[in-house]
């Protein structure tokens, strides 16, 4: 199941809101737009537009919307961290399923080649 943030805009002046981003299984395939795959350089493209837009506003708006914009870039980067050690975890994760499974095979035809002796009787 594909892991959804949204974030919400802040409409000021005109300034359309931010779309909703919804993160797929896996960073390389890059957020969605709606139906559109946004990747890590499109996401910085459009922030950088919206600083830009901020600063066009006045001094007091600016600076409000100027602080959200820097949390905004600060929360996207320990969210890429945070996604990438989960991924690092789920992969660890499987791996150690499959050791487990594998293991779990070899004590099931350890035991069946053990019954088969017990049954075999002693001196066989």
């Amino acid at each position: 199941m594909p892991f959804s943030l949204t974030t919400r805009g802040v409409a000021a002046a005109g300034a359309a809101s931010w779309p909703v981003w919804v993160e797929r299984d896996r960073p390389e395939q890059g957020f969605m737009l709606g139906e559109r795959a946004m990747d890590e350089s499109t996401f910085q493209k459009k922030l950088s537009e919206l600083v830009e837009e901020v600063g066009t506003l006045p001094q007091g708006e600016r600076q409000k919307l100027s602080l959200l914009a820097e949390e905004t870039k600060q929360r996207h980067q320990e969210l890429k961290k945070t996604m990438s050690s989960l991924h690092e975890s789920i992969d660890f994760l499987r791996l150690s399923i499959k050791y487990l499974l594998f293991d779990l095979e070899a004590t099931r035809r350890e035991n069946t080649y053990l019954r088969k002796m017990l049954e075999e009787g002693p001196g066989s």
